[in-house]
C-alpha cells in the first residue's frame, strides 16, 4: 500500500485472506490512480474493492497501460 493507509483501508484489507491482500493492494493503487485522473481525487470505498476481489474481480494484464 503506497503511503500511509487509512483505517478503512486497513480494515478492508484485513477482511481478506492473506493470499488476496497483494491483489487488494494492487487494485487500490490502480483505482486511486484512475479516480485521481477522472475526478482529481481518489474517492475509494475500500470495502467495496475488497468485496469485488473476494468474488473474483481482477485487473487484466493490460490494466491502465497508460499510467
Amino acid at each position: 500500500m503506497a503511503g500511509k493507509p487509512s483505517e478503512k483501508q486497513i480494515e478492508a484489507c484485513d477482511s481478506l485472506p492473506n493470499e488476496l491482500k497483494p491483489i487488494f493492494d494492487d487494485f487500490v493503487a490502480d483505482y486511486k490512480y484512475a479516480a485521481t485522473i477522472r475526478h482529481g481525487r481518489p474517492y475509494i470505498s475500500y470495502i467495496v474493492l475488497a468485496d469485488m476481489i473476494r468474488v473474483g474481480c481482477r485487473c487484466s494484464e493490460n490494466h491502465l497501460k497508460n499510467k
